[in-house]
């Protein structure tokens, strides 16, 4: 390789890696436990989900419950389900009836009217419309914050979508959002520049690696190896991340012209949604209403499938509608989505198309990129192999920033610009390895704390990670920044499962012998970082005590 080109990718690659490394390594971080978002979620809850037997009788149960607390009749209600089908996102609009719904109006209390503008999750305007979650496994229904969980908090962070808070307006897209788009751009660069440049050495290089050496060396070396085997799998992430984070602006302009906005009305043409186009009548449906059989019907129909999202048009209405949208196991199908829309009044069939067999160019498109960033099509196996190239990618970015140090550690670079380099790297290096510890920490805290709810994970998290960073910057030694926050974070990591099985009885034994898996995953995975972190502390130990 020529002189220019290697400066060329050089510059490109270091100047592209450490501009994003803070953000990329909290991408990371974050999304490696993401993988487990649900495991998570039924882990604080203690309800495992994978011994949860579904029963669609509970639909109807919930709306009767409901229509105890206001007049369903004519609303639009919509249940998105997820956690496999254990709990769902569920909203109903104002009635469709426009009498109803100024009677409905009318009966708001200005109290309700306060709590409603409050709500942080409020979408619409003026109206009764409604929107709150509910666990199928525990009956146990509340607002967005209040059924907040680690799972969610982890995923959410993993795009940066707390940064949506900070008060920057830039237009085309949420603040949070836009910075994890341009990160992951940034990244493409970085992983392309970097595999160029060590294009020439590839093989030879791979199996090289000098523990005992200066320390550019160590560092180059953890860096080039981890790098080049983590680098499909990084590559992936940059374009799959790139694509789920910047679509809807990517879709924006071809809605304006050629659906004049109608976003929705896209989707449903190619099939991304169900058709919804269902007017009110005015003429109250002769039948009690019932969704539970529709939603037999279409179990029955593609059994090796479950429920994406759930819409009842015009409740208790003549032209009333169940429609269902389907996606496959990944076992039987990595790609495909499945439509099932009935008329309740005479149960027929208005639109049906199947989750298994009927798999169009768009459904390939979106499945490929959506399993291959959230690694959903393989089980635990497939999950526990991406966690580890995960956290491999945060090593990666933690010797890069080093490589960058000690590099530019060097008597022929001025006092001033020495001086900026090690604070720099110090600050880096603070910021993302004390993520261990206070994830720890915070898992911990949710077994023992009697009420978690959004405030209570964003306080702890966000406030133990700023004092942690901050007095490991203050201490102003990368090497004990790297020592004690892997020792603290390993130790942390045992007494994860420990709290757990102290505070509900169940235990790392007890849940795997009861079929528990997602329970029993959590613990295990913090078990395993535990063991590895302490034997990775005494290895470094050692090999401390040696290059002294």
């Amino acid at each position: 390789m020529n002189n220019r080109n290697y400066n060329i990718y050089f510059n490109t690659h270091t100047i592209s890696g450490i501009i994003i490394c803070v953000l990329l390594y909290v991408i990371f971080f974050a999304g490696s436990f993401a993988f487990f978002r649900n495991e998570i979620a039924a882990w604080q809850n203690n309800v495992s989900y994978k011994t949860y037997q579904e029963n669609h009788q509970s639909f109807d149960k919930l709306l009767d419950s409901l229509k105890g607390e206001t007049n369903l009749h004519g609303r639009d209600i919509n249940f998105y389900m997820h956690r496999e089908g254990t709990s769902a996102y569920i909203g109903y609009t104002a009635s469709n009836d426009t009498v109803l719904n100024k009677e409905n109006l009318s009966k708001i209390t200005p109290e309700q009217k306060a709590e409603k503008k409050k709500g942080r999750r409020r979408r619409g305007g003026d109206d009764d419309s409604k929107n709150f979650m509910y666990n199928f496994a525990n009956k146990t229904a509340g607002d967005y914050t209040q059924n907040y969980d680690m799972g969610e908090f982890l995923f959410r962070l993993h795009f940066l979508a707390q940064l949506n808070q900070v008060p920057i307006s830039v237009g085309i897209a949420p603040f949070g959002y836009l910075v994890a788009g341009i990160t992951a751009f940034i990244f493409l660069f970085a992983l392309i520049t970097g595999l160029l440049l060590h294009w020439d050495k590839l093989v030879s290089n791979f199996f090289v690696f000098r523990p005992f050496s200066k320390w550019k060396t160590v560092w180059t070396d953890m860096h080039t190896a981890l790098g080049v085997i983590g680098f499909p799998f990084q590559f992936i992430f940059a374009v799959t991340g790139t694509f789920l984070i910047v679509n809807a602006v990517l879709v924006l302009p071809f809605s304006k012209l050629l659906y004049n906005g109608e976003q929705q009305k896209m989707y449903q043409d190619i099939g991304v949604t169900a058709h919804d186009n269902y007017p009110y009548s005015y003429k109250p449906s002769p039948a009690d209403v019932k969704i539970a059989p529709f939603l037999d019907l279409a179990k029955k129909k593609w059994p090796e499938s479950e429920f994406k999202r759930i819409v009842v048009k015009n409740y208790a209405d003549s032209n009333m509608h169940v429609i269902m949208e389907l996606e496959p196991h990944f076992n039987s199908s990595f790609a495909g989505s499945g439509i099932l829309t009935v008329k309740v009044t005479d149960n027929k069939i208005v639109e049906e198309k199947s989750p298994l067999t009927d798999t169009s160019y768009g459904d390939y498109v979106r499945s490929i990129i959506y399993r291959l960033h959230y690694g959903d099509y393989g089980g635990y196996p497939l999950k526990m192999i991406y966690f580890i190239l995960g956290v491999m990618g945060c090593l990666v970015i933690i010797s890069g920033i080093l490589i960058w140090l000690v590099a530019r550690d060097k008597n022929n670079v001025i006092p001033r610009k020495r001086k900026f380099n090690f604070w720099a790297a110090n600050i880096f290096t603070a910021i993302c390895l004390t993520m261990l510890p206070v994830t720890a920490i915070t898992f911990i805290a949710i077994k023992i704390s009697p009420k978690v709810d959004q405030d209570f994970i964003y306080r702890l998290y966000f406030y133990a990670w700023l004092v942690l960073s901050l007095y490991y910057i203050v201490r102003r030694s990368i090497r004990r920044t790297n020592r004690e926050t892997l020792l603290v974070g390993s130790i942390l990591a045992f007494i994860v499962p420990l709290a757990n099985g102290l505070v509900t009885h169940n235990w790392l034994w007890k849940t795997f012998v009861d079929g528990q898996r997602d329970l029993f995953i959590v613990d295990f995975l913090w078990l395993m970082i535990g063991i590895i972190g302490l034997l990775a502390f005494y290895k470094t130990k050692k090999f401390f005590q040696k290059i002294q």
